[in-house]
């Protein structure tokens, strides 16, 4: 247990804000690459993706009230179980808890299925879109629970339209903006699946600012290495002069370099900006394989 000690005493949250406080997954810990231990709040979430013995968890869960001042539960997500079920190690757990991030509120669904609703390791990504979305057209696709619309709104941006299959991922969404104080007469929120919705896409745009983070597979409605390349050769059909870009790689199985190598033959004219990794807070033993955003800007 010191090891996870002396990692999350680096990294302990600040003013209630959400924080990975070890990052086991990054295989950066030998050992430990079936553990991560999230902050929300008075919320400590332990997700295992290995079975660990009761007095082991019993234990991590004394260690984790000691050293993370103001938490009232730690829950424990099993993801080698089927339907990733969740159950606490200690304490109660509230009604609402929200993840606290840059000012901004993010509902979470603890303990209702394997995705809470909000990922830590798009930090950068959601600061990045807040500083680019000034007065600009947004378009947000496979935009979840529309955390980056609420960092585009919060940053200035004049309209945002999210697009997500999940129609229930969307209205938690919604939610999220009202959360924030946010106006959604410049929201859309469209349940539809991206490659038969290109002509009502182009009717609301063209759009200044396009966020891609899919998921690394999605059925058959998406796949990294068959439905890249066709989003990448429609994109410029959505794309106003000088937009900007923001594509993310969120897959450890996919093929270092794939982004860069599809955006070089479908929008050879696009200009890499930058390249952003999660931050110290995620420490990978190979950045390449590990989620990546790239920021690309069109003539």
């Amino acid at each position: 247990m010191e090891l996870i000690r002396d990692e999350i005493r680096r990294h302990l949250p600040q003013a209630g804000e959400a924080r990975r406080l070890f990052h086991g997954r990054g295989h950066s810990f030998a050992g430990y690459e079936e553990l991560t231990i999230d902050s929300f709040g008075p919320v400590l979430l332990v997700i295992l993706y290995q079975r660990r013995s009761q007095p082991w968890l019993d234990e991590l869960a004394a260690l984790l009230r000691l050293e993370v001042a103001g938490t009232s539960a730690v829950l424990l997500q099993e993801r080698f179980l089927p339907q990733s079920p969740s159950r606490l190690l200690w304490g109660e757990l509230p009604d609402e808890v929200d993840a606290l991030e840059g000012g901004l509120r993010f509902r979470l669904r603890l303990g209702q299925g394997q995705n809470i609703g909000f990922f830590p390791d798009m930090a950068v990504g959601r600061e990045l879109v807040r500083k680019l979305a000034a007065g600009r057209r947004v378009l947000n696709l496979f935009a979840y629970t529309c955390s980056f619309s609420v960092a585009a709104l919060a940053g200035g941006a004049r309209q945002v339209v999210n697009l997500d299959m999940n129609k229930g991922a969307l209205e938690l969404g919604r939610f999220n903006h009202r959360l924030n104080g946010i106006d959604t007469r410049q929201v859309s929120f469209l349940p539809l699946e991206l490659f038969r919705s290109f002509g009502k896409l182009l009717r609301l745009g063209p759009f200044d600012l396009v966020i891609s983070d899919p998921p690394a597979t999605q059925g058959a409605s998406f796949t990294a290495e068959r439905h890249w390349p066709k989003l990448l050769r429609r994109l410029p059909e959505l794309l106003a002069p000088g937009a900007d870009i923001i594509a993310c790689r969120n897959g450890p199985g996919l093929p270092p370099g794939l982004i860069e190598n599809l955006v070089a033959e479908q929008l050879p004219s696009a200009e890499l900006l930058g390249r952003y990794l999660p931050g110290e807070d995620f420490p990978e033993a190979q950045p390449e394989q590990g989620v990546c955003l790239f920021h690309y800007r069109v003539p």
